[in-house]
This record gives structure tokens, C-alpha cells and sequence, in this order.
């Protein structure tokens, strides 16, 4: 019998990236995934619509990816299986993609008195429907000849260090989480190759982390073998995605990883426990 994979951190043009639910489900097929999780940050909007084009023939789980703030840097909240109708849940939501608007008038700000004039609505404008982010702030940049690359915005202007970063979002790591288990989601360190000091692992599982993103596209085979035995250390469950991000990110593809089902069925026993 054939093994079945999934790619569990897709982003959907609803957030920052560029596929439609239909172009995810097509491009999901083309590379003979047999699961996929639309992780969108702070909206849940392209789930239903992804499950409708999907039907039968590719498995959609429900998803979210959470910004948090600790000690002046983000961390990422994967939620897994959430219920993505609880109103309380949308209504936060909505709250969190009215802060990220507001952030995008402070790095605009910054980017101006750093002499890298960009409009907000250039931003908007690439943002479309979507929850606006730091990556549409980045193809602006591109666009407007600032930048010679996504990364280089990101590492000389909008990092977690650079001159024009703005954090805007007052939601700690726990207390994402604690949305997460609200709704009935199993809470994920998303790429956790990102974090300054992996100390923080720790103090996150009381908190009530429940799983780590060990397979991502940025981890090297020493990483994901490092995250795994964290993982094993703190039993956590194992997920992986490669965060696609459609044409926004050309050089991440769908599939680029491809976790094995056993981790999804793994998720799902984990869903089953939880009350």
C-alpha cells in the first residue's frame, strides 16, 4: 500500500499568500498530497471554502497560525483541528487582523524616516481580502525597487530586529495557546528554528503546548532531528509543513515537506482527548 503524506502549513491568499482555496486544492493534487492544513495567520476564512473544492479526494484540516510577542520577539501558534465557527473565536480574530492594519501605518512610518518611502495602500493593495502582514509589506519593498529580495526586506528592515519593525500584537504566547485549547485545537510551535533561546520550549509546554513543527522547509536534518528529540523530551507531537506561501515565496513550494500520515493520525488521536 501506497504511503499517504501531508503538508500541514499552507497559507491561502485569505492571509499573505497568493493561491486561492481552489489553486491550493489543485496544486495540493498535482503533488499527490493526500492532506493539507490551511494554517492562515489570524483568519480562518479559506477553510470552508477549501474543504467545499476539496470534496473527497484530499483531506483539509481546519487551521490557524497565531502571532504572539515575547520579550520583543514573535513566536508563532499553530492550532490544529480548531473549531473554526466558535464566534468568541472569529470576533478575537478580527481584533488581531485590526491590529495588523494599524501596524502597517508604524512600518510605513519607519520605512519613510529611514528613506524607503512605501504607502500604505501599495500594502493593502497586495493584501487584497487577506489578513495584512509583514510579507506584503516585503513585496512592497520589492516592488518598489527597495530590495533586491523577500529576505533582504526582512533582514534589513522588517525582522524581529530591524530598524522598521512594529510589534502591535499584545497577545502573549500563552495566552494564544489558551485560544487554541478553547476551541478545541491542539497548539504548535510553528518553524521553531526561529526562536533566540530554545529555553523558551520548555516554559511554552506548561503553558499548554501540545505539538513542534520538527519537519519545515528552513530546518536542516540536524534541526529536525534536534526538534524531534525535543519533542520526545517533552512529549510533544510532531507535525510539519513547508509554509507555502504560493508565488509570494516561489522558492517554497507545496510538498517541499511531506510528512508521513501517521503524525496527522496522531494529531487527531490527541483531538480525541482532549475535553
Amino acid at each position: 500500500m501506497n504511503s499517504k503524506f501531508a503538508d500541514l502549513h499552507v497559507h491561502s491568499n485569505f492571509s499573505d499568500g497568493t493561491f486561492s482555496p481552489s489553486k491550493i486544492v489543485s496544486e495540493a493534487r498535482r503533488v499527490t498530497l493526500d492532506c493539507i492544513s490551511i494554517t492562515d495567520h489570524d483568519t480562518a476564512d479559506c477553510i470552508d471554502p477549501a474543504i467545499m473544492e476539496a470534496g473527497t479526494n484530499l483531506e483539509v484540516l481546519p487551521g490557524v497560525e497565531l502571532t504572539a510577542e515575547y520579550s520583543g520577539q514573535e513566536i508563532h501558534i499553530l492550532g490544529y483541528l480548531i473549531d473554526h465557527h466558535d464566534k468568541t473565536f472569529l470576533k478575537m480574530l478580527e481584533r488581531m487582523r485590526e491590529a495588523r492594519v494599524a501596524r502597517i501605518y508604524g512600518i510605513c512610518e519607519k520605512l519613510k524616516k529611514l528613506g524607503f518611502a512605501v504607502e500604505p495602500k501599495d500594502i493593502f493593495d497586495l493584501a487584497g481580502k487577506g489578513s495584512v502582514g509583514r510579507l506584503h509589506v516585503a513585496r512592497a519593498l520589492l516592488g518598489k525597487g527597495h530590495v533586491f529580495s523577500i529576505q533582504e526586506a526582512f533582514y534589513r528592515f522588517i525582522g524581529d530586529k530591524g530598524p522598521a519593525y512594529v510589534g502591535k500584537f499584545r497577545m502573549t504566547p500563552k495566552e494564544a495557546i489558551d485560544w487554541i485549547l478553547k476551541v478545541k485545537g491542539i497548539p504548535v510551535l510553528a518553524h521553531p528554528y526561529t526562536l533566540t533561546y530554545k529555553i523558551l520550549i520548555a516554559d511554552l509546554v506548561k503553558d499548554g503546548l501540545m505539538g513542534i513543527e520538527a519537519y519545515y522547509t528552513e530546518h536542516s536534518d540536524s534541526q529536525t532531528q534536534e526538534y524531534i528529540k525535543i519533542a520526545q523530551k517533552h512529549g510533544l507531537l510532531i507535525t510539519g509543513g513547508s509554509d507555502c506561501h504560493g508565488e509570494a515565496k516561489e522558492q517554497v513550494s507545496m510538498g517541499r515537506v511531506r510528512l508521513p500520515y501517521e503524525y496527522v493520525e496522531k494529531l487527531k488521536e490527541a483531538k480525541c482527548r482532549l475535553k
